[in-house]
């Protein structure tokens, strides 16, 4: 006998593509970053490289990341995890118009990191969270005076409804009671931070996080929240009042869109002859990316033709109203309260909002990988694997697990959307 023995390697015994972000961000933060410093690195500003993570068995995190959740391994590295040792904060994008709350938010960071002397990864972390939160504010409130408003006490009943409105969002869509608390301290630090300078009459976030019962950080991730199953959605269809109704539906439960990016669909973003037809994003909250179109081309080149005529902005959704062009985020919210109202649907008791719709989407996507490993078990078991996902990411060229991912979710989304179902 040589002695010699198979190695097994890591990523053969994790399902990368069973993983939530939030998970693929702890199992880094906790088994690779370990890995890290006993190879005598240093996590907190070192990124590894692919062949690294490669070398160490952990190369499907990256194949997981591209396919499920829209990123590049920097971008998880840099932009979740808040790891980058080569970052160049100048000039960073707040995604906001207001100059005077730009200022006062860099002028805090660099007081925090020299005074508190925080780490430029803590100070990384903390500048996305403000950022997500003060973009959240203009989206819903089509701009963000944040230090302007704060300066006048007569503003205080109406502002602390805004940042409310603003945590309502935030709660909704972060995924863990230890990220909303994260995001809370954050913005609750700077309004104190305004306050004790004089610049700042009040501190709109002060009552926050009694507002929402304190997120309890020590049951650890909040419980899966509830997705609209396939029969709501039908029926939420069947409460459409015509061809701009239903697209906004599509939009959210057949293309996994947030509301904002609903909002603002234009025509130039999409490609509807490619294979797959797809959307096209400048920017999104990863980056430049774009969103497959599975199902809901026909929707899509429906509204078009309506929409085609002499003085469209060409917005799939326009407003005459907005400076922007198109409806805001919150009317995507009111168009879908109404939706759900005349459908009668619920969720635990209450009225569902869009994020329950985008839920939908990745449940539905999960059901489809499910679906597609059970069709290839049988290969599995010739193969003497005990894995039906290791033969979809070993077997199969990657062309051909894409496509039948593709077809695969393809069939579950026309299962649901289709009228004449």
């Amino acid at each position: 006998m040589s002695g010699v023995f198979p190695v097994i390697r890591v990523s053969d015994a994790i399902n990368w593509s069973r993983m939530s972000l939030d998970e693929l961000i702890g199992f880094y933060e906790t088994e690779i970053a370990d890995e890290m410093y006993r190879a005598g690195k240093i996590p907190a500003t070192e990124r590894p490289s692919y062949e690294w993570l490669a070398e160490h068995g952990y190369s499907g995190i990256a194949y997981a990341l591209r396919e499920h959740h829209d990123l590049t391994l920097k971008q998880f590295i840099v932009e979740e995890v808040g790891v980058d040792d080569d970052a160049d904060d100048t000039g960073y994008e707040w995604g906001i118009s207001d100059d005077q709350t730009i200022d006062r938010l860099e002028t805090y960071l660099r007081d925090r990191q020299r005074r508190q002397n925080l780490a430029d990864s803590t100070i990384r972390s903390k500048r996305a969270r403000l950022a997500r939160y003060a973009r959240e504010y203009e989206a819903l409130h089509g701009e963000a005076p944040l230090v302007e408003r704060v300066g006048d006490r007569d503003l205080q009943p109406e502002e602390i409804e805004r940042v409310l409105s603003v945590f309502d969002v935030l709660d909704d869509e972060l995924s863990s009671n230890d990220s909303k608390a994260t995001h809370h301290y954050d913005v609750n630090d700077w309004y104190v931070w305004l306050q004790n300078r004089a610049i700042g009459m009040y501190n709109p976030a002060a009552t926050v996080a009694t507002a929402f019962g304190g997120w309890d950080t020590e049951t650890g991730h909040d419980e899966t929240k509830p997705a609209l199953r396939p029969a709501q959605i039908r029926e939420i269809l069947t409460a459409c009042d015509g061809q701009e109704d239903r697209l906004l539906v599509v939009a959210l439960g057949a293309w996994g869109l947030r509301r904002g990016e609903v909002a603002a669909l234009h025509v130039s973003q999409f490609v509807p002859n490619a294979e797959p037809p797809r959307i096209e994003f400048d920017h999104r909250k990863n980056g430049p990316s774009a969103v497959q179109l599975l199902y809901g081309v026909e929707t899509y080149l429906e509204r078009v033709e309506t929409l085609d005529e002499s003085g469209w902005n060409g917005y799939l959704f326009p407003s005459n109203a907005a400076d922007s062009g198109h409806i805001a985020p919150g009317t995507v919210n009111n168009r879908f309260e109404r939706l759900v109202d005349d459908a009668g649907v619920t969720l635990q008791g209450e009225r569902p909002t869009p994020h329950a719709c985008r839920r939908f989407w990745y449940n539905a996507y999960q059901d489809a990988m499910q679906g597609l490993e059970d069709q290839v078990a049988p290969m599995a078991e010739d193969q003497g694997s005990s894995s039906a996902a290791v033969v979809v990411d070993k077997y199969l060229s990657e062309e051909q697990a894409r496509r039948a991912r593709r077809d695969a979710m393809r069939e579950r989304l026309a299962a649901v959307f289709d009228e004449e179902r």
